[in-house]
């Protein structure tokens, strides 16, 4: 009884872990079409919200290499146990949290993983994490993914620019814009495609650890189905603060560049989730959009919003393992503990939520420029043209 307990408040977390990575990552589909006027707000996360709960039918391939491959099991590893599990969840959410409250586009990808593996170190040492899985599938595609992405974006941009030359005064822009409505479609589909099974094999990996589900299987329909709708609501609800910085802030981005850095992230985050790459689709769109803002003559890239966003892709992984490896010693010890970490993450939770309503980020504001974070950053960042 008490495992089926702890197995139903996994699947519970896992969901609300979707649900931030729905409205954390929000922005890496629709922010420039946002920023640049190509889609309303309320319409852009509703595409979005749509096209991911679509993604998460189309490919499990990511989700088995969560399930069955980056934390090892059996006698040479861990056995692994939902109350673990959950404490990587912790990790993962109180992080997504944290950051979508600085209004920073860190990876909810690195988060989970970062969870997970410090929950794993925690329960049986550092022979329980595949280090070798986790550099070819997680750590390797996080270094090169964005730069693949960036030069990419950087070429299309340029290109776009060279071909359209004389058409500009015609009106190319307003064919960008139009063009935007699919590119950004397709980041959305990309993003539910890669991201939402993320949570689905944490959910598999759960049910395989209670034995509920054999080791190796895939996950099942409700999981699909559960997850698909989970990260759907965040996504619709949209997470205004994140957008605000991928759209605004990274650089003053136009219709030709936005085109070209949703369809390099599409394209990027498309091929390796039929790899079965867990891929963080923030660091793809955070990439594509730096290229793009260098493909443009004469356009700026702030490169101190980019310094600290690539800390935060730096710092989100030790972070989320320090706090799930912290949760794990507490959860596992007995069934108050297990009861502590969910009230303590729950209140935290609550915290930054009731911190974030003081300055408060919606569709109505999303583009402004002139708050305080925004006037501080014009101040002290120095832009570089390209």
């Amino acid at each position: 009884m008490d495992v089926l307990i702890t197995v139903i408040l996994v699947i519970v977390v896992a969901l609300v872990f979707d649900f931030t990575n729905g409205f954390h990552d929000t922005a890496n589909a629709m922010a420039t079409s946002v920023a640049t006027g190509a889609l309303k707000p309320r319409v852009a996360v509703g595409i979005s919200a749509v096209l991911n709960l679509v993604g998460a039918f189309l490919s499990t391939e990511v989700a088995k290499t969560i399930s069955d491959g980056i934390i090892n099991e059996g006698d040479n590893g861990l056995e692994i146990t939902p109350s673990l599990i959950f404490a990587g969840l912790v990790g993962a959410v109180l992080w997504n949290l944290t950051t979508w409250y600085f209004g920073l586009p860190s990876s909810s990808t690195h988060a989970l993983f970062g969870g997970l593996i410090g929950a794993a170190i925690i329960g049986a040492g550092f022979g329980a994490v595949n280090f070798p899985v986790v550099l070819s599938k997680v750590v390797l595609p996080a270094i090169i993914s964005p730069v693949v992405a960036g030069v990419i974006a950087l070429s299309a941009t340029y290109l776009a620019y060279v071909i359209t030359k004389q058409a500009r005064s015609r009106g190319s822009e307003k064919g960008f814009r139009h063009g935007q409505t699919v590119s950004a479609s397709l980041v959305s589909l990309a993003h539910g495609t890669n991201d939402a099974q993320k949570t689905m094999g944490v959910i598999t990996l759960t049910l395989v650890a209670a034995g509920y589900q054999d080791s190796g299987g895939a996950p099942q329909f409700w999981v699909i189905l559960a997850c698909g709708l989970a990260i759907a609501l965040g996504t619709y609800l949209g997470g205004w603060r994140i957008i605000r910085t991928v759209g605004k802030r990274i650089t003053d981005i136009s219709s030709p560049q936005g085109f070209a850095a949703e369809t390099s992230s599409a394209a990027t985050i498309l091929v390796s989730s039929h790899l079965g790459f867990a891929l963080s689709t923030t660091q793809v769109t955070s990439g594509a959009i730096v290229g793009a803002g260098l493909g443009k003559k004469l356009a700026s890239v702030h490169w101190g919003v980019v310094g600290r966003i690539a800390i935060a892709w730096g710092v989100t992984l030790p972070a989320a393992a320090l706090v799930g490896g912290v949760a794990a010693w507490a959860a596992t010890s007995s069934i108050l503990g297990l009861i502590l970490v969910a009230v303590l993450g729950a209140g935290a939770a609550l915290t930054l939520y009731l911190l974030a309503r003081r300055h408060p980020v919606t569709h109505e504001n999303v583009n402004d420029t002139d708050d305080d974070t925004s006037r501080t950053d014009a101040r002290d960042e120095k832009e570089v043209t390209a």
